[in-house]
């Protein structure tokens, strides 16, 4: 047992604890409020708080609970809601009140709920870890796999079908060390990332149903991504929309250090909203960590490593994991002020000088993967990083150090928010690294043109660009007839194919065969529009073809009936363009 001899906000120095280790967690005065070990100096030790230590003075109990910040994963897991340190906010909400206690923790799962367990493997089976033995129901939508713990190998005793809690032995399993109890619930430490048995390449890609994204900017499975933006760019818009329409199997949104009305919301929306595939809620899939701006800054940093790990679980089960972190912004300043604290060298704009790796350590444990199992079971968890820039200048260190290590960058612009224009992903400013990669995908499951309408689309799009600044100075009318049908074509991009409502029941979800068609119909529009000019139309005649609103209304085909509407459409812009005379 050791005191405090200091306590500078979340930071608390404590003497004499003995036995201790880096990342321990301890508790902290008489509160007992929780902290984890993060430096040891001598007979000294440091300890950040993830409670509000106001009130706590010196000479206070320190006492080690001698082992390190971990998780319980387990049944229970999905539509639930927790906070950076996994404590269920709709536990603590029945017995704490609206707000949080100090000092007060409650079960991360369920302890006196029965899960209807069963089993998959008899007595006397050989199993090693990662081993599927046995399946619980965990929800409508998800089959949740009881694993053998990491480390634990053997015999398997008694695996009998029943009704279990959490914390109840299911089955042991015999090896030289004597008999391991296997309960349905296991404990993880957040720091660490899960191991896998090799990690695969990104061939297949994370299907949004957004068009800027699937098909100009396309993430794959395991795939990184940084969402930069100024506020009121539709960031967290964006992440709602792949939470609800990604074809993830599960959904880990983290609400790192946002402002506290925008996580009402999403607690609020989340349990509404329904899962397109299913028509059940969408929480049945969703497990959300809220740790908002007025929380304890210390939980910040820890919210990040808790949605990890227990994205991590899920694909260790072989499940396809999208992770949803808003905004590692938030969680850097977190960083930042415990830096401070430390009274450590500060780096570029006072983060700590370590900012990179942290980052880099988060991203890395992203991926397309061979889990480690006897049996050939693959999982992913792809992440998609929002950063708050202050002013939204990239150029700052977060998100610079977050584009060193992402693969594709959704670049959120505001002066098209502010035209609402949205997703308001800037298509000049953006990138997928991924994007030849997933080509394969796309022409053996889309189209086999697919890469060439990709590319076709882009250099209008950056043509476009470059004749902007040429209108500026001479005009549209001093313009060439083909330069000016560039110019109309990449506004049919953006306004009939780019832009995308949210909150439109059939422009929501765009499949990929759907949108293949939207962007092969523009481009057949620019290739008879092109031939029409050579013959001496000028482009005022063309503008005024009918065929146009057609084409304008192709976003509101339903899936259903657009391979019959596009062919029509083909053969109206065929016959309407050639029909027009010079």
């Amino acid at each position: 047992m050791g005191k405090v001899a200091r306590v500078s906000g979340p930071v608390v120095i404590a003497e004499d604890l003995k036995d201790v280790r880096m990342y321990d967690v301890v508790r902290v005065g008489d509160l007992g409020l929780i902290g984890e070990v993060i430096r040891i100096s001598g007979e000294r030790v440091t300890v950040q708080v993830y409670e509000d230590t106001s009130g706590i003075r010196p000479g206070e109990k320190v006492e080690n609970v001698g082992k390190p910040l971990s998780v319980e994963l387990g049944p229970g897991l999905l539509k639930s809601i927790y906070d950076g340190i996994q404590r269920p906010l709709d536990v603590i909400r029945e017995k704490s009140g609206d707000f949080i206690r100090r000092g007060f923790s409650a079960s991360p799962l369920d302890e006196t709920r029965k899960w209807s367990y069963r089993p998959l493997l008899k007595k006397g089976d050989k199993v090693s870890p990662g081993q599927v033995i046995g399946e619980v129901q965990e929800t409508s939508l998800i089959v949740h796999r009881i694993m053998v713990p990491s480390g634990v190998s053997g015999t398997l005793g008694n695996n009998r079908e029943g009704d279990y809690a959490v914390s109840e032995t299911v089955t042991t399993v015999k090896n030289d060390k004597g008999e391991v109890p296997i309960r349905l619930k296991q404990e993880w430490p957040v720091r660490e990332a899960r191991r896998v048995r090799n990690k695969l390449p990104p061939d297949t890609p994370l299907i949004t149903g957004q068009r800027v994204i699937d098909s100009l900017f396309p993430v794959a499975k395991g795939g990184t991504v940084a969402v930069p933006g100024p506020f009121g760019s539709g960031k967290t818009v964006v992440q709602h929309q792949l939470s609800k329409w990604s074809d993830s199997d599960i959904v880990v949104y983290v609400g790192c250090g946002e402002r506290g009305n925008e996580m009402t919301e999403i607690l609020a929306t989340f349990p509404e909203l329904l899962d397109p595939k299913s028509g059940k809620p969408l929480m049945e899939r969703t497990v959300l960590i809220a740790n908002t701006s007025n929380m304890p800054v210390a939980a910040r940093e820890a919210s990040i490593y808790t949605g990890i790990t227990i994205a991590e679980y899920y694909r260790d089960m072989g499940y396809d994991v999208a992770l949803m972190a808003d905004s590692t912004s938030r969680w850097a300043e977190a960083l930042r002020e415990i830096s401070g604290r430390l009274e450590e060298m500060p780096g570029e704009e006072g983060y700590p000088a370590y900012l990179g790796r942290k980052v880099s350590e988060f991203y890395e444990r992203s991926g397309n993967s061979r889990v480690i199992s006897p049996d050939e079971r693959y999982g992913s968890v792809t992440i998609v990083g929002a950063v708050s820039p202050p002013g939204g200048d990239v150029s700052e260190p977060v998100s610079q150090n977050t584009l060193r290590v992402t693969r594709v960058f959704w670049a959120l612009d505001s002066s098209l928010a502010s035209r609402r224009h949205f997703p308001s992903i800037n298509w000049l400013n953006s990138y997928s690294l991924y994007q030849l990669e997933l080509s394969k995908w796309y022409e053996k499951n889309v189209a086999k043109d697919w890469q060439s309408v990709y590319s076709e689309s882009m250099a209008i799009l950056q043509k476009e660009a470059e004749l902007q600044e040429v209108v500026q100075l001479v005009g549209y009318d001093a313009l060439p007839e083909k330069e000016k049908a560039i110019l109309d074509i990449s506004r049919m991009i953006r306004e009939d194919f780019l832009q995308q409502s949210a909150f439109d029941e059939v422009d929501s979800y765009c499949s990929t065969k759907k949108q293949y068609r939207m962007l092969k119909t523009i481009m057949e529009m620019s290739r008879y529009q092109n031939e029409a000019i050579e013959r001496g139309v000028s482009m005022e005649k063309l503008a005024a073809l009918p065929v146009r609103n057609k084409i304008s209304r192709m976003k509101e085909v339903r899936e259903t009936d657009f391979q019959q509407y596009f062919e029509e459409l083909l053969g109206e812009i065929k016959a309407q363009v050639g029909a027009v005379e010079a």
